[in-house]
Order: C-alpha cells, then sequence, then structure tokens
C-alpha cells in the first residue's frame, strides 16, 4: 500500500468524526413562517365563531382564547383523516377526512386541551373567558 494510500485511512475516520461534530453543533433550524404563526395564541375578536384550520398535521392555531358562548369550528384540509378530541371528553368528533368540519360551542370558561386521537402528537388549547358584562 502507498503512503498516500494510508494517510487517507488514517484521515477520513477524523473527517467523518469532526463533520458529525459540525453537524451536531448547528443551531437548530428556525420554525417556518406557517409553523410559527399555528405555535403562537391567538386571541379571537369577541364573536359568536372562531376557526381552527387543520394543516400539514398542525391545528393552526394550535391556542386560541375565546369568550364563553363561541363556537369554533375545526376544518380538515389535510388528505389524511383527523379527528377533534378534548382530553377531558367534553368534545370529540368523528374522523374528518380533507375538507370536513367540526364544531363545538364553549359554554363554560376554562382551558379545553385536544388532540388528534388518530395522531396523537397533534395538540391544541381553547381557553374560554367569561362573556363580558
Amino acid at each position: 500500500m502507498t503512503d498516500m494510500k494510508i494517510a487517507a485511512l488514517l484521515v477520513l475516520p477524523s473527517l467523518i468524526v469532526a463533520s458529525f461534530y459540525a453537524i451536531s453543533q448547528a443551531p437548530a433550524p428556525s420554525m417556518t413562517a406557517a409553523a410559527a404563526e399555528a405555535a403562537a395564541p391567538h386571541v379571537s375578536e369577541p364573536s359568536s365563531d372562531a376557526t381552527i384550520s387543520i394543516r400539514e398535521f398542525m391545528f393552526s392555531p394550535m391556542s386560541m382564547t375565546i369568550t364563553a358562548g363561541t363556537t369554533v369550528h375545526w376544518k380538515n384540509l389535510d388528505p389524511e383523516p383527523h379527528t377533534i378530541r378534548s382530553v377531558d371528553a367534553t368534545f370529540k368528533s368523528d374522523a374528518l377526512d380533507q375538507d370536513d368540519s367540526f364544531a363545538f360551542k364553549f359554554d363554560k370558561p376554562g382551558t379545553y386541551r385536544y388532540v388528534c386521537s388518530i395522531h396523537p402528537q397533534m395538540l391544541g388549547t381553547i381557553v374560554v373567558k367569561s362573556a363580558a358584562h
């Protein structure tokens, strides 16, 4: 074996380790604008309706604050089916195919956490405040 081949064999493992270290130390990629918008809490204006889109296996917005008496509509924009199920069993939808919707009227103040029971990594929260007097 030539000296050049031996040198290459000795240097190659250290290059691989150095490359792996550089990749592992790189900053995590930032969220896309759509993901950042979905993650940001959303306060809806006082009204009787609010809408949450289901897109790219996420609820958008993921968190929403509404007043008591508001009906929230979820609309599935994904080609995969999704469900909406509150953690405390207050509300539950059937499987929603693409373009299907589910609605629930929130009459009582409180915090309602919900999940897609098909894709449990999909989480959302509705905070219901008392209606202004």
